[in-house]
């Protein structure tokens, strides 16, 4: 099915409700649904094969979205944090596209392309405004949505989400028409992350209210919670640590918030447990995805976190450092180096398959195997429970003697010292050993602590081949928008040393 059926429902359930909120714009679905119609024609009209986006989003974002699909062409919102360089170099790999721009991106972005019609945000809306609507079927196999990954460890890749995968992923995962009257959700989340994706349709489907909020800022964020009466929110870790932070600062409470979903990078867990004490009425959700499978795959409810952080079992307590359980259609396997599957308990590659599961490249093709598994590239572990466990990416796995070391087994423990705030853990290469431990810790507290004290607290809670060999110390941690932390700059940076 297109996803235009998701706000075709939505608008026939209940039209006159608002559908979406952005600073002084509201409309309702119907509003919307006239709009994408408009927007249709003019992409339509225009003999643009794709439409892409270069801005921060809100109300533009699921307008472009459903316009896109109901002109049955691919979209493609774009990193507007980029250099106007690098934007161009993969809008040349977008086909005869239309772009759209924020106005604040329009000069930057028009100077880096040729042979390409590029509209203010402003000029579309107008044009959709006042266009006749026109929409076309869209093929389920078609391609629905073109994302860029972040490219923190090659170059980005661009996957292709069809309608079909899409459309699964909406309707597995989310209730039609589920929210109360008068539930509002709060995002926050960049357009061209596939939560900012996903956050447009599930919301609109379920029947809430969106109010967007297009840049990011802790004491904002709060103040949008309290004035909108937010129910729901997905946050970044980044933006969970800052809006932590505020809440112990200014002492605000969230009345209205009922559930709280976090994902995009890891958590630490000190950092959790405190947001789980500030704020004891409201259900977290750990929503673990990818890009390639068109969002969330796995997720942590309520009730596990606030068992697990009650709990005074080792093991039901170590569960708060879950991603939880596969959402309903989704398929997990664990697999060794030789494409084995694993039991129980044991470390590998996490695989995944499901009709949401894309796993195919523009320019590359389909990397499923023969029988629909997506490889994930995150060293992961199955428990007996069914509960998933995330030790990192694959490529960023150190190799010390021999021994395979997944960097999120040492950060979990000096995550817990009391001066340290953030860390990372990266392989150095080395000629005796292959490759060494560094932990680049961010500081916490009142002073910077002894790095020997730090390797000290790391030995006991782990084997002495797993303690870092050097600890080094930054104000900061370089990472993208959505807190996936760099390893490739901090090795770079501190090899050699």
């Amino acid at each position: 099915m297109s996803i235009s059926l998701l706000l075709d429902m939505a608008t026939s359930s209940d039209p006159d409700r608002c559908a979406v909120a952005c600073g002084e714009t509201q409309w309702t679905a119907a509003e919307l649904s006239g709009l994408v119609g408009g927007g249709a024609a003019v992409l339509t009209g225009s003999g643009a094969r794709s439409l892409a986006y270069v801005g921060t989003g809100g109300h533009l974002l699921p307008l472009l979205l459903f316009a896109a699909a109901g002109a049955a062409v691919p979209f493609t919102p774009l990193n507007y944090r980029l250099s106007a360089e690098a934007l161009g170099a993969l809008i040349a790999r977008l086909d005869t596209p239309l772009l759209v721009c924020d106005d604040e991106y329009h000069d930057i972005v028009a100077r880096e392309v040729s042979g390409v019609t590029v509209l203010r945000a402003e000029e579309f809306l107008a044009q959709a405004t006042t266009a006749e609507s026109a929409t076309a079927v869209a093929d389920p196999d078609q391609v629905a949505v073109v994302l860029f990954t972040s490219g923190t460890t090659s170059t980005p890749k661009a996957v292709e989400l069809t309608h079909n995968n899409l459309f699964s992923y909406i309707t597995g995962t989310v209730e039609f028409a589920s929210a109360a009257p008068r539930d509002a959700a709060l995002v926050c989340v960049p357009p061209y992350h596939v939560a900012g994706v996903g956050a447009a349709m599930s919301h609109l489907y379920a029947g809430r209210k969106v109010v967007y909020l297009r840049t990011f800022d802790a004491a904002e964020w709060i103040a949008a919670v309290r004035r909108e009466s937010v129910t729901t929110a997905t946050v970044v870790p980044t933006m969970l640590a800052r809006i932590v932070a505020e809440l112990e600062r200014t002492g605000a409470t969230l009345p209205s918030l009922r559930t709280l979903a976090y994902g995009g990078s890891k958590v630490a867990l000190p950092l959790l447990r405190t947001a789980l004490r500030l704020l004891p009425d409201v259900g977290f959700v750990n929503a673990y995805g990818l890009t390639e499978t068109s969002s969330t795959i796995a997720v942590l409810g309520p009730e596990e976190h606030r068992a697990a952080l009650a709990a005074d079992d080792p093991v039901l307590a170590h569960r708060l450092a879950s991603v939880g359980t596969p959402v309903p259609g989704i398929e997990l396997q664990i697999r060794d180096e030789h494409g084995t599957v694993l039991p129980a308990g044991a470390t590998g590659e996490l695989y995944v398959r499901g009709p949401q599961v894309s796993g195919r490249y523009t320019g590359i093709g389909s990397v499923l195997d023969a029988n629909g598994w997506f490889p994930t590239r995150d060293v992961a572990v199955l428990d007996s429970d069914g509960f998933l466990y995330l030790g990192g990416r694959s490529d960023d796995t150190i190799i010390r003697g021999g021994e395979n070391i997944a960097p999120a087994e040492i950060e979990d423990v000096l995550a817990e010292h009391p001066q340290v705030r953030e860390v990372a853990v990266i392989g150095i290469d080395d000629v005796q050993w292959g490759q060494i431990i560094v932990a680049v810790v961010v500081p916490g507290g009142d002073h910077t602590p002894d790095p020997e004290e730090l390797r000290g607290f790391a030995r006991a809670g782990l084997r002495g081949s797993r303690t870092p060999d050097r600890v080094v110390f930054r104000d900061s941690l370089p990472a993208t928008p959505t807190g996936k932390i760099l390893r490739r700059d901090l090795v770079v940076e501190y090899s050699g040393q």
